[in-house]
């Protein structure tokens, strides 16, 4: 901005004409102005030090959207450069060491100063996971969600975390500046105390109390809001985010797309894209992408998350009165806590669970996703592997969090696969299912129950969470061969030459989530080598990679599909004919069908009589039956069950019609 403006000095009665409106100087001599600078537009204000102004004529929308005249009034300037059409009024103590780019409107703040050497919240240690330190995430501008992982999770790695503090490091001092930056467009209203905070453009800062070493990072197509009552000490606030009523952040990265108010607090926490803390307290927590918690009396602490939805009243213990706070969990993907869950850590929990009651016994349940496990009365596990794989909540989570993506930027840093069925999720079915069926075959019928990983199973339950997995694996490894087989156009060609694995496809048989992003364990060893070696020394260039891991997500699933459907199937798709396609598609028809079913017959249990308790207030029997139907509608009618219905006749033309064309071939 102020490179390409040309500036020159006030003239005497441009001078004097300001002095008249009550604006004095240590040195006029010391103010630079551009052309068509209009001295009227200047009142009241003292200035000290350089400062340049730009063009103030014309008028500016404030932060409430009121248009009002540009210039500055009733303030004291202390080295700064102000841009042109800004709007500059009641600054009750000063602005000071600011370039302030244009059309920027600050009204009604008491403090805003920038202090030497400051790096506005870049270089922070945030104290994530682990309360007592040894997981320590550095905040930059740039970070996401896998740098953040890997920094924080894989300490087994010293070398990598060593160069990624250094490319955090790196980024840190380039930011170090003595003078703060408000961006073009931004509005900043009725704030008591902003120091060494950086603000991007178009962000609205409104009513916030107190902002102290810190970023909002904001655009024009992801402007970022900051809200009535906010204290934020230490932090970074990405694009297209929320912090507003009352939020208390310390040490805190709020990632792009976030919500965070209603008196929500946090300290030592990272929030990565599209989370949402409302009413509730967060220690130490390392919330990954799509992580909600929405209650009063919810206290996230020194866990894992991502997908992850905590109950009302939710809470973890992080230590057992011994070597204090040093105890840490985490629950992978898609879980949900219920109302009043208690976890005592350390536990590890499988993806897509459901965890109820007061847990008083650690366990370890990584390797069963889909799991229930409720609390007994005395504290200890019961978990049934597999149960929550087909009920209703999980298939609508897996449809709503694409849609529900409220990154607008073009910048979309941190990297996220929705699938809920995965080389990830199918991979620990697979390790699953094989656990329990060793456990159906060595443990004795009197035995009434045995320990997976501290949670209890009943013995009768081995077989039904078998049941459940096979149902996973088998429809989802199906499922990928008939898509693949329905893409061969050729009616002549071989019916697997679409089988083909990509040459630059790697294999592993487990798949890791790394912060939302799920890889081969390869491909993330492969990353982690490249940043020890120094191929990646930046944070373009880890960016870069995790890009290339992206774009081959697809094909390295595919690979890895093949491997598991030999595996289950003992079919080789590399020399498979009509009939072992046409006998996966009948399979495939017949395993998505029970499984869309039992889906739809899940939901039809929101529509029995124990849910219609309640309705009717004062009414008869058919009160009720109408009081129930006009606020949640009827069962047949639902958009849901209808669409899963439809899906299982869609299902049966598709198979039918790949049936005809296998014929044809």
């Amino acid at each position: 901005m102020t490179e390409k403006i040309s500036y020159r000095s006030l003239k005497e009665k441009e001078i004097k004409a300001l002095e008249s409106q009550g604006c004095t100087a240590e040195a006029f001599s010391d103010i630079l102005v551009a052309d068509g600078f209009n001295q009227a537009c200047v009142r009241n204000t003292h200035f000290v030090g350089k400062v340049k102004i730009g063009n103030l004529s014309g008028t500016i929308k404030n932060v409430s959207g009121l248009e009002k005249p540009c210039g500055i009034y009733n303030a004291a300037i202390i080295n700064c450069t102000i841009g042109s059409g800004c709007r500059i009024a009641n600054i009750g103590i000063h602005i000071a060491n600011y370039d302030i780019a244009d059309d920027v409107c600050i009204e009604n703040v008491g403090t805003m100063q920038t202090n030497a050497g400051a790096t506005f919240g870049n270089g922070v240690e945030v104290e994530v996971l682990n309360e007592t330190g040894g997981r320590e995430v550095m905040l930059f501008d740039e970070l996401n969600a896998q740098f953040a992982y890997m920094l924080c999770v894989h300490r087994y790695r010293p070398k990598m975390v060593e160069k990624l503090k250094a490319i955090a490091g790196k980024y840190a001092d380039s930011v170090k500046a003595d003078t703060g930056k408000v961006a073009v467009g931004a509005r900043i209203s009725s704030v008591v105390e902003i120091i060494n905070v950086k603000i991007g453009s178009y962000a609205a800062v409104n009513s916030a109390s107190t902002l102290n070493n810190g970023t909002i990072l904001s655009a024009r197509d992801a402007p970022t809001k900051v809200g009535a009552d906010v204290i934020a000490q230490d932090f970074i606030i990405a694009e297209g985010s929320s912090v507003t009523g009352g939020a208390i952040l310390q040490k805190v990265f709020v990632g792009q797309g976030c919500q965070v108010g209603k008196q929500f607090s946090a300290e030592n926490s990272l929030f990565f894209a599209n989370c949402e803390a409302f009413h509730g307290e967060a220690c130490s927590v390392f919330a990954g992408p799509y992580s909600v918690t929405h209650h009063k009396s919810s206290l996230l602490i020194a866990g894992l998350f991502s997908f992850y939805n905590a109950g009302s009243g939710t809470n973890q213990s992080n230590h057992m009165y011994k070597l204090g706070p040093s105890h840490e969990g985490k629950l992978l993907r898609g879980c949900k806590t219920g109302s009043f869950s208690y976890m005592m850590w350390p536990c590890n929990v499988g993806p897509f669970s459901v965890v109820l009651g007061k847990h008083l016994s650690t366990f370890n349940t990584a390797d069963f996703p889909f799991s229930h496990l409720d609390a007994r009365s005395d504290g200890r596990c019961n978990m049934v592997p597999g149960m929550h794989l087909t009920t209703v909540g999980t298939v609508r989570d897996g449809a709503k969090w694409p849609t529900r993506d409220r990154r607008k930027g073009s910048v979309k840093r941190d990297i996220i696969c929705f699938d809920v069925f995965s080389p990830y999720t199918v991979g620990k079915m697979l390790k699953a299912s094989k656990q329990l069926r060793h456990l159906e075959e060595t443990t004795f019928k009197g035995v009434e129950e045995v320990s997976v990983g501290g949670a209890l199973v009943r013995r009768l339950i081995l077989r039904t969470g078998q049941k459940y997995y096979r149902t996973g694996i088998e429809m989802y490894l199906l499922e990928k061969v008939v898509e693949k087989a329905q893409q061969v156009d050729d009616a002549k060609g071989r019916i697997n030459s679409v089988f083909a694995a990509d040459s630059h496809a790697v294999y592993s048989s487990d798949w890791v989530d790394i912060g939302g992003q799920m890889m081969p364990e390869k491909r993330m060893m492969d990353i982690e080598d490249a940043i020890e070696s120094g191929r990646i020394s930046d944070v373009k260039a880890f960016m870069s990679e995790l890009q290339k891991i992206l774009s081959a997500y697809r094909s390295d699933e595919w690979v890895w599909v093949k491997n598991k459907y030999k595996e289950v199937f003992n079919v080789d798709l590399d020399t498979a004919g009509k009939d072992n396609i046409k006998e996966a598609a009948q399979n495939f028809l017949k395993v998505k069908s029970k499984f869309l079913t039992l889906v739809a017959a899940d939901a039809q249990k929101e529509f029995n009589e124990q849910s219609r308790y309640g309705f009717g207030q004062d009414g008869n029997d058919t009160a009720v039956q109408d009081d129930f139907q006009s606020v949640k509608g009827t069962y047949e009618n639902n958009a849901f069950v209808k669409e899963i219905k439809g899906n299982i006749q869609i299902l049966q033309k598709q198979i039918a019609d790949f049936e005809k064309k296998l014929l044809s071939m």
